[in-house]
């Protein structure tokens, strides 16, 4: 049972439900079913929300994979923490009417450290399984 990567995935849906209903209000507000049309906030909302879920899927699956491969839990958990803190400093840049280029440059960089990690940390763990 995936419990560690179910409660990041469970606490990132939350923040992926806040960006989206984000870019689903100032849609309505700018009166926008497609693109931005050149509406600035908008096209933040759109960004943030895409960014998010660029990254996420790619965090939770190798996030499963260290837990299916019983990589330590505290280790596991770590990772995690590492992928939210990151993907939640990077969300909460964009939610101001310009953007927080500091939360945002630290969220990519928790981001991108969770997933070097995560990654080096399955292929140690798979070539040590296999001497």
């Amino acid at each position: 049972m995936l419990q560690i990567t179910a409660i990041y995935a469970s606490l990132l849906a939350f923040i992926y439900i806040k960006l989206s209903t984000n870019v689903i209000k100032l849609r309505r507000l700018h009166k926008v079913s497609l693109g931005h049309k050149n509406h600035k906030d908008l096209e933040q909302a759109i960004r943030a929300q895409a960014n998010f879920i660029e990254y996420v899927p790619l965090g939770l699956i190798l996030l499963s994979c260290l837990e299916i491969n019983n990589i330590h839990p505290l280790i596991v958990f770590s990772f995690g923490g590492l992928l939210f803190i990151g993907r939640f400093l990077h969300a909460k840049s964009f939610t101001a009417p310009s953007i927080d280029s500091r939360k945002r440059i630290q969220g990519m960089k928790f981001t991108f450290w969770s997933i070097r990690l995560m990654a080096a940390m399955l292929i140690l763990s798979l070539f040590i399984s296999l001497i």
